[in-house]
Parts: structure tokens; sequence; C-alpha cells
């Protein structure tokens, strides 16, 4: 690191070169040598702005030399870079004119995290979840066609996005249409937690082959084979002697034999090596992957002996690599994993399952514990989900930990595969909720909507981490799906030594009792109803709390009840609106035949949430304290010229 910044002070004393870099054509007015020194600075300044905003560090000190490169072949915005994620385009960010707002990364009003199409022309896809960029870029190429233009495409996907089922459809549809497409493998042999799977073992043998003696083995047959006089019979002789070769001597047969021609493995972080091979690569007709290998949190000693605390960091201390915040109590997601993991010691019918985020949802202690019962799919949520199913159906009790947002993707498997079948196989959804930082693509709060419209599934979200843990032994108890949700962060409520208590499915939680307003919360709103209820209550307003607990089902008796003693409810859930809980209070009330009755649902609209603080978007959607307040203040004013309606 110190090295680094020497270089990058250097570089930045006789040139400023990075200031100077004001598009992509820039670049091409430098050197090679310019570009390492230029590598450099933009290293120091990833490093200085992460570390104080937070952001993904690891993945972007990786991809820097191969961002150079490919900006410096290719004429962006006409050429297209397609990112998959996406959370690896800070360097990207950079050289396309958006260095003057970089230090505004993931902050409310300021740049994204990831590629965004709003944003810049040089970004032609979004992009947060993974395995997305080969479809996406096979799409940019047809267009091209059938446009007539004549830009490049080029697609840079992860060697852990790669497994995912949407990439290997989208290299299966791109040799069919024989499209002109640039597929970038960026091998780092990590996603967020350590790669796994047969792919990634195959890519993992290309790494330990590539060695120098392999390389020059392989460049001397290339060279006897171009230097033998070509007769007809020979060219076929050749033709099978060059294939059995490349079979010995190339590695990457697996995307030959697909119908890619394969370029690599090749050092990502040498740029002559780089851009030589990408300018031959994008000129080839039809589908071509060029494999590059990186090192995860290149440049900087903390991020590259340690990816995973570094794949996604809040703000740190650059000298040590210390997060600047330290958590005071255990993370929901730790109270999920060491609840499973005790609960698992007298059930050995209990499996964890997790995509790619071991480490992420809580479970590094059950897989150390329970090595054989914990799998970790990879980035492949659908086959984590029917595998859960066919766990079930033989007798096991899977748990699928995952993250709200990445669940979206297994909508089908969860209806098809768990639900229609009626399978216990329960679903823990952590970073539930508004996740701050990560912005739109990684907001949980679709998940109360598409969880409690399948049959049969029971859908809870806990108040703290006490009703956290009842909730599993709940779920668990369960002869039928199940699914709880909890957000990221500290666990409230953290009682340490209890013993976990099945609840009651299906009932609600009284915690307040006033009879002016009723505020029904779910989950982690159930704190902010009551601070809330205490502000009414200076105010000389009463008002009711109830803390929900399951959104399906719901406490029909309750709502009902209230309703007609009150005549005025307030829902709070940090969710998506429609479909969500408070609609399933507004069907109840509908189905029940009551009115009369004044209704306030306060969530998330009908948009997608920003970057920002986590408490500054709440705030926006009023589901904070003052919100909830002034919301239940501004119900009873409206409706204090009416009676309430008398009680049934």
């Amino acid at each position: 690191m110190k090295e680094i910044q020497n270089r990058s002070r250097l570089a930045i004393a006789m040139r400023k070169m990075l200031e100077s870099i004001r598009s992509p054509a820039d670049l091409k007015k430098l050197s090679l040598r310019d570009l390492r020194s230029l590598a450099d600075e933009v290293r120091h300044k990833i490093i200085a702005t992460t570390a104080h905003t937070g952001g993904h560090l690891a993945s972007n000190l990786g991809v820097v030399e191969l961002t150079l490169a490919l900006h410096y072949v290719l004429d962006t915005p006409k050429d297209k870079i397609i990112w998959d994620v996406s959370h690896q385009c800070y360097t990207h960010k950079l050289l396309t004119g958006r260095q003057e707002g970089f230090d505004s990364l993931r902050q409310l009003g300021g740049l994204s995290g990831f590629a965004v199409r709003e944003e810049s022309d040089y970004d032609p896809f979004g992009a947060g979840h993974g395995s997305t960029s080969i479809s996406a870029a096979l799409g940019f190429a047809v267009a091209r066609v059938l446009s007539g233009a004549s830009d490049h495409i080029v697609a840079v996907i992860g060697d852990g996005a790669l497994t995912g089922g949407l990439a290997l459809e989208g290299l299966n549809q791109a040799v069919e249409t024989g499209a002109d497409i640039t597929v970038v493998l960026n091998d780092n042999e990590m996603s967020i937690s350590k790669n796994v799977g047969g792919l990634s073992a195959y890519l993992s043998r290309i790494r330990a082959n590539f060695t120098p003696a392999m390389r020059k083995a392989r460049a001397d047959v290339n060279r006897v084979i171009e230097r033998l006089p070509m007769g007809e019979d020979l060219v076929v002789a050749l033709d099978r002697f060059r294939n059995g070769v490349k079979g010995l001597m190339i590695p990457g047969m697996f995307f030959e034999h697909l119908g890619f021609t394969y370029f690599g493995p090749i050092d990502g972080h040498d740029l002559q090596a780089l851009t030589e091979m990408l300018r031959d690569a994008i000129e080839l007709p039809g589908p071509v992957l060029v494999h590059v290998l990186t090192t995860k949190g290149k440049g900087y000693t903390p991020a590259e002996s340690n990816p995973r605390k570094f794949h996604g960091t809040p703000p740190f201390d650059v000298g040590n690599g210390e997060a600047n915040r330290h958590a005071s109590r255990p993370s929901y997601s730790r109270v999920f994993g060491e609840t499973l993991t005790k609960i698992a010691e007298n059930d050995r019918r209990i499996v964890a399952i997790t995509a790619a985020m071991i480490d992420g949802t809580g479970l590094e202690g059950f897989d150390h514990k329970f090595p054989g019962r914990c799998f970790d799919v990879g980035l492949c949520e659908e086959h984590a989900v029917t595998f859960a199913a066919g766990l079930a159906a033989a007798g096991m009790r899977p748990v699928v930990a995952v993250y709200s947002t990445f669940l979206q993707r297994t909508y089908d498997q969860i209806i098809h595969d768990v639900c229609l079948q009626d399978l216990p196989v329960i679903f823990a959804m952590d970073r539930a909720g508004l996740v701050g930082d990560d912005g739109p693509t990684h907001h949980g709060v679709f998940d109360m909507s598409y969880m409690r419209q399948p049959p049969n599934m029971t859908v809870m979200a806990p108040k703290d981490a006490a009703e956290l843990t009842d909730m599993l032994v709940t779920a668990l108890s369960l002869d039928g799906p199940a699914s709880m949700r909890y957000p990221r962060g500290e666990a409230e409520g953290v009682q340490p030594g209890r013993e976990p208590e099945v609840l009651p499915v299906g009932k609600a939680e009284v915690l307040r009792e006033g009879g002016d307003v009723a505020i029904i919360a779910i989950g982690s709103m159930v704190a902010e109803a009551l601070a809330a209820a205490e502000e009414l209550a200076k105010q000389g307003t009463e008002a009711t709390v109830v803390n929900a607990r399951f959104i399906k089902p719901l406490d029909q008796e309750l709502v009902c009840s209230l309703a007609r003693s009150t005549g005025r409810l307030i829902t709070v859930e940090e969710g998506i609106l429609a479909g969500g809980f408070g609609a399933a209070v507004a069907e109840t009330l509908v189905d029940e035949g009551i009115t009369g009755v004044a209704l306030v649902r306060l969530g998330i609209g009908d948009s997608f949430v920003p970057y920002g603080a986590r408490e500054a978007l709440l705030a926006e959607w009023r589901l904070n304290r003052e919100g909830i307040a002034q919301a239940a203040a501004e119900l009873c004013e409206r409706s204090a010229t009416s009676a309430p309606p008398p009680a049934l």
C-alpha cells in the first residue's frame, strides 16, 4: 500500500493525470507507461473514497487495469460495456466524466455504486444482481444487426456470476445466434463468499495451469505449426493435431466446444497484454470469450488478504483497514445463525442452504460445526430453492438463508416447487427492508408482497432478536413452507441464554392500549410505532400499538376488533405498499364488510427507493417515530368531526 501511495503521489505531483481524464477519449493520448501510473492514482482514489463512504472495495481494486484496457481499446459510449452486477464499476465511473461527484458515491442524491442508465450514457445497462450481462449484451448485439449499427459489445462477468443459470442460458443463445459479442470473464476466484461448484473447480484448474512453462509450451507449438508447409492432406492432419494440442495445452476447451473462440487465461493486471488481446478479440466474428485472471483487492494489503471483508465495507481507516464503526450488539444475521446452529444440534434433519453468502447470512458457525449439512450453491438462488424442495420432500428440514432482494429471483420455484407441494422449506430473508447505501437493486422491500401470495406459505417478521429466535423454532415446527424477514444491522432485544418459544401462528401481540387510534406495525417498525405512541401521548392522543408478528395468516380477529372500537387504523411496514401488509389489513376490512373505518397505510409507495442512509430514507417515507406520530395526529384531526363507529 505504501508503495502505491508513494507512486500515486509522484504521479499526481507530475501530471495530476487522473484529473486530466474527462472522458475515455483522453486515455488514448496516454502511453502504456502512463496508464500504469494512472492505475495507481485510480486505486488511491477508490481507497480514499470508500474509506469515507463505504462500498465495494475489493472487487473494484481488482479490475482497475481491466477497465483501463477496455476503455483504451474501445470507443465508448458508441461501443458498449455491459457490467455484470456492476458493483465493480468505480474505475469506469472515474474515467467517464464522474470524478467531480465521486465523493458522493452511494450517498443520498449522489452517485450510484452500480451502473445506472439514467446516470450516464456510458452505462448502457444497469444491474445490481448477478449473471445478467451476457443476456443483456446479446440483446444489444442482435439490436445492432437489426438497426445496421457497427459498435462493439463487451460483457464483463465474474467467475461467480458465471455459475448462475441466466449466464449459462446467455452463453448458449450467443452461440446459437452467432452474434459478434465479446465476453470478458473476470476470474478472481471470489463472489461474495469463496466460489463453489464444478464450473468454479474447472476455472481453478485453468488458473493452476497458467504458468510460464505452460504459456511457453503453447507458444512453441503454435510456432511449429505455423512453419509447416500446407498441403491439402496436411491441412486436415494439422487441424486434427491442433485440436488435440488444444485439448492438452488450452484449458478453455469447455468454451471452445460450446462455440466460443477462447482467449486466455491472461494476467488481468498486465496492461500491455490486456490491450493487445482485447484488440484482437473484439475484431473477431462470432462469440469470443477472453479469460482474465485478477486479484480481488489488488494493491491494498488488507483487501487482498481478506477480500470477503472488503467485498462490501463500511467506512474504514485506510492505515489498518479497520471499520470506523463498531457494532455494540450482534447483528440479526448472527442471532439467526447462532440460533439455527443450536437447534440443529438436536435435529439432524436441519440443513442450511445459501447462495454465495455464508458469512453474510450468519451461517459461518453452522458451516463450521455441520459442514456436511451446510450447502453454499453459488450465485444460483433458483437452484437453492428447488434443491431445498427436494431435501424437504425427502424428509429433511432445509433452511434457505438469502438476502431478500436476491430471493426475488426464485418466485417461480417458491410457488411451483415449494408451496404447490406444501413442503416444509424455511426461508430466512436477511437484509429485509431498506438497506441504504446499496440502493434500489438491494432494498428488500418486495418480499412481504410476493411471499404472502402463494397458498400454504406462513409469513412472519420479528420485532426484535428474541422474537426472531421464536419465529425460527415456530417455522421449524410447521409441516409446510414458512418465511421470516429481518433487517440488516445490529439487533434489538438480544436476550442471551433465553430459550426460544413456539408462537401461536397467526396471532398478534398488543403492546400498548389506547382508544384514539390503533397502530398496527410489523417487524422493524414495531419499535418506531411504540416510540410514536409515546410522542402522541404527550399531545393527549392515546394509541394502541400492535406487533402483528404474522403477515400471513393475519390476525383478522384483532384487526376487525380494533377497527370497530377505534375507527382509526394505521399500518406500518418497511416494505412496498402494493400487495403488502397494509394491503392485507385493507383486504380483511373489505372481506369482513367493515365500513366507516379511516385507514392510513405507511410504507414504500409505487417507486424505487434511491441510495442513502437508512435513517434518512425512513424519514422520507414517514417510517420513523416522527412520521408515524404525524400521520396518526393528522388522521385523528381529520376524523375529529365524525364520531367513531359504535362497537359491534
